[in-house]
């Protein structure tokens, strides 16, 4: 059995974003209010797995009251994805171990450079525990669970979307080759980025995702780092099709 936790739906500014005044950030619903994209997968009881860890990451781990963590696998190296990587030194006190993260190259230099102090020779005491993995888009294994990397492009920037058996998260993404969709056929739930309603750069519209959705052919999929400019949650639920639904922060979810 794997369960899997939003722990945020939103894009990089979050919602409500500062400063703005739009029915969508002056909402009063819950389901309106996104913290930047994360989620956390559980599975069998035995593992946990967090998918990127943005500047949200402490209070999401407080929300949903997480005290262990087996890994954290990357999509890519913007700071909506990688900005709460320093808050781990909790977890490395609760679990008296580093904290394993996965992620390709060009995101493991990343963060080596914007935490260089947690991966220097002569730590300060207390800076985060952190082992890096540098994976491909080859599988690789948490704790004997196989992880199947998906790749996609955000603008001309590669990213990873991940597969974990009958599940399949994607995120940050404007591009996928069919080859790929290939790799996600047959998964019950998938998730997949729509950032709002027009044509973007970097992101997938909603038009856009519902055409990969269609594609892939999942019993349930679910639409994640969206942005104020796709409408409220109740009126845009309203106009999805059957078996697709608007995600928000704290949805939890079973895939057999």
């Amino acid at each position: 059995m794997l369960e899997v936790e939003f722990l945020g739906t939103g894009t990089s500014q979050g919602i409500p974003i500062i400063g703005c005044e739009c029915d969508v950030c002056s909402s009063e619903n819950k389901k309106d209010g996104r913290l930047r994209s994360s989620a956390v997968i559980k599975i069998d009881k035995t593992t946990t797995i967090v998918i990127d860890c943005g500047p949200d990451f402490r209070y999401q781990m407080l929300r949903a009251g997480i005290k262990a963590i087996d890994a954290i696998v990357f999509t890519h190296y913007h700071k909506d994805h990688t900005a709460g990587l320093d808050e781990v030194r909790a977890l490395n006190y609760i679990m008296q171990k580093p904290i394993p993260i996965y992620a390709e190259q060009a995101c493991i230099d990343v963060i080596k450079k914007d935490y260089d102090y947690a991966f220097s020779k002569d730590k300060y005491p207390g800076v985060p525990e952190i082992t890096a993995n540098t994976i491909t888009t080859e599988p690789f294994y948490v704790n004997n669970i196989e992880i199947i990397p998906i790749r996609g492009t955000h603008f001309k920037m590669p990213v990873l979307g991940y597969r974990i058996g009958n599940f399949c998260y994607l995120t940050d993404m404007s591009a996928i080759s069919d080859e790929e969709i290939n790799k996600i056929k047959g998964v019950d739930t998938l998730v997949i980025n729509a950032l709002r309603h027009e044509k973007h750069l970097a992101h997938f519209s909603l038009k856009e995702a519902l055409v990969i959705i269609e594609k892939i052919g999942a019993r349930n999929s679910y639409i994640t780092h969206v942005s104020h400019q796709l409408g409220l949650y109740e009126q845009v639920s309203k106009t999805l099709p059957k078996g697709v639904f608007l995600s928000y922060d704290g949805l939890k979810i079973e895939v057999k």
